[in-house]
């Protein structure tokens, strides 16, 4: 398989993963409107159970919209072609975990082949983490150190 072809396969499979946390979300969002609406007009201004469901909402409201705008991003990463170097939008295979250096998604899963289980376990992490800082900029063939645990570089695309 191509880096190509790993690298549309890998970002596929954190869409997927976030279209699932999105739908959630938009699930949880609608119910929370729909007991808030059940429950009746609102009788006292400070009445605990409505504003604890619009809450719930908000909440919720505010999740479905980072989970779109990841998507979004998602989406857009798929044009890029492979990478040569750990940079945003690149996927590092590492010799002790896998790594979309994207948005913070976190642990999805790609089915692979030439695996032994037939999946792979993936971490989409954001320019925030340490992991992220201590891999950017580097190559193929490179180590790094982070909370005590060292990495080799396998697979940069």
């Amino acid at each position: 398989m191509t880096p190509k072809e790993k690298r549309t396969r890998v970002i596929q499979a954190c869409i997927a993963h976030q279209q699932h946390v999105a739908a959630i979300a938009k699930k949880e969002m609608d119910s929370a409107q729909q007991q808030s609406n059940d429950y009746g007009a609102n009788v006292d201004r400070y009445d605990s159970y409505r504003t604890k469901m619009m809450r719930a909402r908000d909440m919720y409201a505010k999740q479905y919209a980072i989970a779109n705008s990841s998507l979004q991003y998602l989406n857009e990463a798929l044009r890029h072609p492979p990478y040569e170097s750990a940079e945003h939008g690149a996927i590092v295979i590492t010799d002790k975990q896998r790594f979309f250096l994207s948005v913070g998604v976190g642990k999805f899963v790609v089915a692979d082949d030439e695996s032994p289980t037939g999946m792979q376990y993936y971490f989409a992490i954001s320019a925030q983490t340490p992991i992220y800082l201590a891999l950017k900029g580097k190559h193929i063939g490179d180590s790094l150190l982070v909370n005590g645990i060292s990495h080799k570089i396998i697979e940069i695309f």
